[in-house]
């Protein structure tokens, strides 16, 4: 007998993830902030991701379609070269590291994603990229701590890293107390080539 049956429905979304190294490199950055700010809710370092397509809840029938198309996209797709660089914050509750590196690439990957999902005949709200890296999140009351803590990352520029995988994502959201937790559906590794892109400066991301 099955204990833990699936979900009929699962909130779903495609995504990049940093490598170990260039995730350490951020944490070493943010140590400051961990100790000085410890009443912000730290995202677990091992869910750090760089959304490409948020889906929402979906039906968990719905999966393995998707897990076709994305896995035909990530093989024709080159590595990026991407890194972490900087903070910043929305209405002073979100706190986000940004990306920069491949932009270009980065912005085109999402896209063709995007598409693929709505020729499943999946409806998701398409929102505008903006990459960035969610870190932290700040209680109602604390309206200084993130906009201090993203101060504090203003001058982090961290080292070149490879995106090589595509990630579907499944998290938690909406089902039960504590802090968010996210999964990994399926991750597909993207193609041998590397695709190298000129544009310096980091998005300027957005909340999700």
């Amino acid at each position: 007998m099955d204990d833990h049956p699936e979900p009929p429905t699962l909130r779903v979304f495609v995504a990049l993830a940093p490598p170990d190294d260039a995730k350490d490199e951020l944490a070493r950055a943010l140590e400051p902030a961990y100790a000085r700010y410890p009443r912000l809710r730290w995202n677990r370092i091992e869910d750090w991701h760089i959304t490409l397509a948020f889906l929402g809840e979906l039906p968990t029938t719905t999966v393995p379609l998707l897990q076709s198309v994305l896995a035909g996209r990530a093989a024709s797709q080159p590595a990026l070269q991407l890194s972490l660089r900087g903070g910043g914050h929305f209405d002073e509750r979100l706190l986000w590291s940004g990306i920069d590196g491949d932009l270009d690439g980065l912005h085109l990957l999402a896209t063709d994603v995007r598409d693929l999902v709505a020729s499943c005949g999946i409806e998701f709200r398409n929102r505008p990229l903006h990459p960035h890296l969610t870190l932290a999140r700040a209680r109602r009351d604390d309206p200084t701590s993130v906009p201090q803590a993203a101060a504090g990352l203003a001058g982090f520029v961290g080292r070149p890293w490879q995106a090589e995988r595509l990630h579907l994502v499944g998290s938690n959201v909406g089902r039960g107390p504590g802090p968010i937790h996210y999964r990994d559906i399926e991750a597909w590794r993207f193609g041998t080539a590397t695709r190298t892109g000129d544009d310096d400066a980091p998005a300027e991301p957005s909340p999700r």
